[in-house]
Formats: C-alpha cells, structure tokens, sequence
C-alpha cells in the first residue's frame, strides 16, 4: 500500500486502513491504481476526495457509495473544514499528474504550512506552470513519487519511447499487435497508435466505456477483427499466448513498461514506456521547487538522500490548533452504547412468544365459563380438534402484562394492543406481541426487557390446572372432584418451558446447547405424559 498518514493533520491519502488511520478525518484519493486503493470497498462509509474521473470510476469499479464521493474539479483550489465547527480550514489545490485517468497532486496549505503530494506522477515542465505552484510558494514537505529514484536507471521520455513502438511496429507490417496493459493507464498511447497507423484499436468493453468518458478520439472498438492493434491484460501476454496466437495470424507482443520483465517468447517486446517521472525528472522538480524536506512515498523502493542540495531550511513542528486537536481525536469514529442501542432499536421487530398467567379469582373463572356456554359453536368446534393439535388460535385485545414472581397475581392495564392468543391444554396461555421494547443491558450487554414470560393458569396455592382446563373441557363434562390439581410441571421443567417453548430462536440462552436441549426435552415430554396418565385416573375429560 502507497498511502500516508500526514503527521500533525487530520490527512489521510491513499490511505484506507481505518484501524490504523488514527486520528485520520479527511480521506484523498490520488489515483485508481490498486496499489493505492487497498482496502478501499463498497463497505467505505466515509467523505472521500478525488478527481472526477476517478469519483466515477469509484463507484464503477469499486462500489464505492455516492454519497461519500466528494469530487474536486482539476486546477482549482478549494477549501475544506479542519475541524468540527469550521474555525480552521485549509485549501487544497488538484493538479493534473500525467499517470492514467484521473490520477491528480494534491496542494494542501493550512496551519501546517504548504505540503505536496504528488502520487504517481510524470514529470513535465509544464507542472511548474501551474498557478498554485508558478507564485513561487515555499514546499515545506513534499510527498514524493519515487518508483524510478534510481540514477542507475536511465528511462526515456514518454515521447521517446511512444517513438520506439511506433518504428517497432512498422518492421512487422502483416502482425497483429497485443499491447500489454494495466487496467487503467496509456490510453493516450493506443490513441497515438491507432492515428499513426490508421487503424481500429480493440478493447474491451470495460476500456472502452473508459476511453469515452475521457473524450479521445474514435478510434477505438470492440470488434474483434476490426483492427490489428489489440489492448490486453498484461498477464495475457506469456508464452504459451503467444503460440496459440501465432497459429491463427502473425503477432508480436509489447509490454510498455519500466519495470524489468524476462521476455518468454522471442516476439515480446519489452519498451520502457513509463508513466512514473525517471530520476533525472524527479532531480528536475525537486531542484525547481526546493522543499523544505521530500519524504518518499513508495516505501518497499530503497531511497537515498538524492536531493539534500536541492533541499530549502527546515521547519519546526507545526502546532495544531485546539479546535483540530479535538477533531482528530474526536471518538466520533467509534460506535457509543447509545447509537449500538439506537440502531439494535431501528431494525425490524420479530414477534416474541409471551406466556401470559391468567391467575384470577374464582368469579373470574366463573365468568369465563358462562360467556363459553353462550358461544356453544365456537366450544362445539374445540371439541372436535383432534388430539394432536396441541394450540387453538383466536384474535382479542389483550391488556399488557408485568409479572414480578411466578406464583404471585398478576396485575393488567389497560393497553389495547391486538395480539394473538394462543390457548394450550397445559394450563398456559401464549400471548404473541412485538419485541419493541428490545434494549442491551450497558452492563453486562446482554438482552433486557424482553423475552417470553411463562405462567401458569388458576390460583396461587397451585390450582394452576382448572382454570385453563375448563376451556378444552365439553359444556357437559363434570368438574374435577379434587379442590387442587397435581402439579403441571416440576420446577426444572418450568424453567425448561420458559426459556424454548414457543420461543424465538434469536431468544435462546447461549448457555443451553442443543444436546443438553434434546435431554432436557426427553425428559419434559416422559414428565408430561406420567401427569396425563395419572390426572386421566380422576377427570377422563383430560384423556386428550
């Protein structure tokens, strides 16, 4: 990764990483090279600034959201807010870089003195003529291309070199021409080509779309057989292409690079066509601007003090304004408690199970069965539901619950929520309603104030039995001669029921695993059906 963290500033370029961006708060983006777009997705959810062409091909390629894109027009200076409350600003200024589509410099002066970053760039005097560089401003800190800082390493011109193809070319008049490539780059070279030689260059359709958003000229097509010069990927370029594109038609290869490559076939051609500035260009624009201090930005390129002579006096450490100290170290970044529960409270609400008690007094009961005995259809129909349906569903308003102990009664308000009640033959009622009041506990982070609550039907000296009994009961069944019905449930199974009967999978304790569920389970249902045997010896309307 090519990118930097510019000390002493809320600047970021090319740099992607958020872990590690610190106090980073304003992002730029140089160019759409990959080695300086890593970790850069369609996940970033931060202001970005960047050229136009490359704000397009942002979310293009990448998916980068719009609305984090901020587009900076080229040659124009601009001015951004360093800090919360916009009492400290800074301009920055895009200057045209000469790399591929929409790769650009940055000029930033604020505080911090006048700092340039060049990206990928090559050099051409023209730069110097630049009105944010032309006014003769002091660089204190200059951001460095230095792929190529190499005296070693003699490059041509861009002219020179776009010469070299062009007479390589013309001693194979009956070849096609595979031009390996980047994905993004040297557009301006297949224009060239495509002019000189009047011809069709192919590209793919990805390309293409590309070379007419920069406004080239139409010499460009996707049409296989239309043209001898061909645009690839420069991994195509290889030996064994070569021989298979050989057996269809004559074809040379060339690969339009600085870097050393090993040539497979004796028809590769390797021109050292560059689009990063060659030291004796870097020499040039250092001398001419004479910063205060070059830091180098490809960092695995070994670098030497090249430039001390060309250096002007250095600076002492700038001092960062209140206002932008508290801005980069705003915890703004971070997600509080507050916005996890605001957000945990925004998304859509599943239907929770609520096991209501309907612990009344014995008139209540009482009432319950006079208004069955007027509705002798609705309990005709319970009457014939098989036994293997084990809940009948009806609509009702239901008051809220708020239940403190399990064998306490429990109080109701006057809430009118439709919800649905499920009757079951256990001795509970199932009361459906939204988990909308679903928080995390700032504590513990555990879920709070929600979840099923089950409890048991009759009164609290443990005629949990009759009351919900006497709904699955026929009008003409004889009542129970016992005053107290055996207990339902033991109390493990209880707790049993509580916590997965009926309930939500998202509601599940995570200190019960499925195994122990199973034999937990197991042991419920040889529980339950030891109770029917034995209450079926006393009420044979139980025998369901």
């Amino acid at each position: 990764m090519n990118g930097v963290l510019i000390p002493h500033t809320p600047i970021a370029v090319d740099f992607w990483s958020l872990r590690r961006a610190g106090s980073a708060r304003l992002f730029f983006l140089s160019h759409m090279h990959a080695d300086h777009t890593v970790g850069l997705s369609s996940t970033w959810a931060r202001p970005l600034y960047c050229s136009p062409i490359s704000a397009f091909l942002l979310h293009r390629r990448l998916q980068v959201s719009k609305q984090w894109i901020r587009a900076l027009e080229v040659g124009e200076s601009h001015v951004l807010p360093l800090d919360e409350i916009g009492r400290e600003t800074m301009t920055v200024t895009l200057i045209d870089a000469n790399h591929c589509p929409g790769s650009v410099m940055f000029l930033f002066e604020g505080y911090f003195g006048t700092i340039l970053y060049t990206g990928d760039f090559r050099y051409t005097p023209s730069m110097l003529q630049e009105p944010a560089l032309r006014v003769g401003k002091q660089i204190h800190t200059l951001y460095l291309d230095n792929t190529n800082c190499n005296p070693e390493l003699v490059l041509p011109s861009q002219q020179e070199a776009a010469h070299q193809i062009v007479e390589l070319i013309r001693k194979h008049p009956q070849h096609n021409v595979k031009i390996g490539l980047y994905h993004l780059g040297k557009e301006s070279l297949l224009e060239q080509l495509a002019l000189e030689f009047q011809t069709w260059v192919v590209l793919s359709p990805r390309r293409l779309e590309l070379v007419q958003l920069l406004g080239l000229a139409d010499v460009f097509t996707v049409e296989e057989k239309a043209g001898r010069i061909h645009a690839v990927n420069h991994m195509e370029i290889c030996h064994s292409a070569m021989l298979r594109w050989n057996q269809t038609h004559p074809t040379i290869a060339i690969l339009p690079t600085s870097r050393k490559i090993h040539s497979s076939h004796p028809n590769i051609h390797v021109i050292p066509y560059s689009d990063h500035s060659s030291y004796s260009e870097l020499r040039a624009f250092v001398a001419a601007l004479k910063p205060c201090q070059v830091v180098p930005i490809v960092s695995r390129q070994p670098y030497r003090d090249y430039f001390q002579d060309s250096l002007g006096p250095r600076l002492s450490v700038p001092l960062i304004p209140d206002s932008v100290q508290q801005y980069m170290s705003s915890s703004s970044r971070k997600p509080s408690v507050f916005w996890l529960l605001k957000r945990k409270l925004k998304r859509p609400r599943t239907q929770g199970v609520m096991f209501e008690s309907l612990e009344e007094k014995a008139d209540q009961f009482q009432a319950d069965r006079d208004s069955k005995a007027n509705n002798k259809n609705f309990c005709g129909n319970l009457e014939k539901q098989p036994s293997h349906h084990p809940l009948q569903v009806k609509k009702q308003l239901s008051p809220d619950l708020c239940s403190k102990e399990w064998d306490e009664a429990v109080p109701f308000s006057e809430s009118q929520k439709m919800v649905t009640v499920l009757t079951a033959p256990l001795g509970f009622s199932v009361h459906l309603r939204s988990t909308d009041e679903e928080f995390l506990s700032s504590e513990t982070g555990e879920e709070i104030g929600v979840g099923p609550h089950l409890v048991p039907r009759g009164e609290s000296d443990g005629s949990a039995v009759s009351g919900n009994q006497r709904t699955w009961r026929s009008q003409g069944s004889p009542p129970s001669h016992r005053s107290k019905a055996v207990p339902l449930l033991a109390p493990e199974f209880s707790g049993l029921a509580l916590k997965y009967l009926l309930t939500p999978v998202n509601f599940f304790r995570a200190k019960f695993s499925s195994r122990g569920f199973d034999q937990q389970m197991e042991k419920y249902h040889k529980s339950l059906v030891k109770f029917r045997k034995s209450t079926a010896l006393f009420d044979p309307a139980l025998q369901f």
